[in-house]
């Protein structure tokens, strides 16, 4: 069945559907990495972050927890704060435990496609935190954001984890942009951002001994399974992560380890492999201190202060609204 043609069934299947046949009908064959985080690879990811190799998001949470106050002190008195892809928004606490106690309440929205990490964040959050509102919104970042415009009052925008990394350079600045559309002026963005390091540092990070990351890129073909009836076998493909130095970027692989052919019910599709072809899930851009202000013009911000750890791993950034 021609791929557009399927368009008419997407309504009664999966969100994804339209993803899984416009990425798999192309050539290469891609599947976007929002795809990873339904509960399953939602459970995945928290557990990747904990891991020894997994450098991110403990070095993140160290430049955080250093300088949390004087970041919310820089973007300004009476914030709102907005989280894009916050998951369980354990990474978050740091900052609502520094904020509250500059101001004596506040409200958090945390956006994310996950609903079931969005009940976790809720849940954990009002009990740690009873003078914090939280208002999570399930979906993606533009239709969150959009539905916050008009909220009142100073907005500080979080969008740490490195997650515009999983963007093109363009893509990257016309999200940044869509970002600054639902902001006004006062308004500020922390943008977390992983920076180019040793390759065998990147490559580690990305190929776990535990092989939880390898479960976790997996983890989008048993989704396609659950969700559209696809009859792929797990064991006939690998994880493969590899350092593209020449376009500063960390990418993930599934190897077809056969020739095979994959069924997928619910779209009626049905997907040839070669033996050694790959699916790519995900890019991961590490970034140089150019390419981190290069991106912020591109959406329309002026960076006005880097935090960064002691070996100039990672580095989180308060950007504002051009003028």
């Amino acid at each position: 069945m021609n791929p557009l043609a399927q368009n008419q069934l997407l309504p009664a299947v999966s969100p994804i559907a339209e993803d899984v046949i416009s990425g798999l009908s192309a050539s290469p064959k891609r599947l976007p990495p929002r795809l990873f985080y339904d509960a399953a690879g939602s459970d995945l990811f928290e557990q990747i972050t904990e891991l020894p190799e997994y450098y991110l998001t403990r070095t993140e949470r160290t430049i955080l927890s250093q300088h949390a106050s004087e970041m919310l002190k820089d973007a300004g008195p009476g914030l709102t704060l907005i989280e894009l892809g916050a998951g369980t928004a354990s990474k978050t606490k740091v900052i609502i435990e520094a904020l509250l106690r500059q101001q004596m309440s506040t409200t958090f929205y945390p956006i994310d496609v996950s609903a079931s990490a969005l009940e976790i964040a809720r849940d954990t959050l009002k009990s740690e935190f009873p003078a914090l509102k939280v208002r999570p919104l399930v979906g993606d970042y533009s239709a969150g954001l959009s539905q916050l415009s008009g909220t009142p009052g100073r907005k500080l925008v979080l969008y740490i984890g490195s997650s515009i990394g999983n963007f093109e350079p363009d893509e990257a600045g016309v999200l940044l942009k869509t970002i600054r559309q639902s902001l006004t002026p006062g308004d500020a963005l922390l943008l977390g951002a992983d920076m180019v390091k040793d390759e065998a540092v990147l490559l580690a990070a990305y190929n776990d001994e535990q092989g939880v990351t390898a479960r976790f890129n997996l983890n989008i073909l048993a989704r396609i399974n659950r969700e559209l009836g696809g009859d792929f076998d797990l064991t006939a493909f690998r994880h493969w992560a590899i350092w593209n130095a020449a376009k500063s970027r960390i990418e993930m692989h599934l190897e077809s380890l056969r020739a095979q052919t994959v069924n997928i019910s619910e779209i009626d599709m049905r997907v040839r492999f070669r033996r050694g072809e790959t699916i790519h899930t995900e890019n991961s851009y590490k970034f140089t201190p150019a390419m981190v202000r290069e991106i912020l013009s591109a959406g329309g911000f002026e960076l006005e202060q880097t935090w960064m750890d002691e070996q100039n791993w990672f580095g989180v950034h308060l950007a504002r609204i051009k003028r």
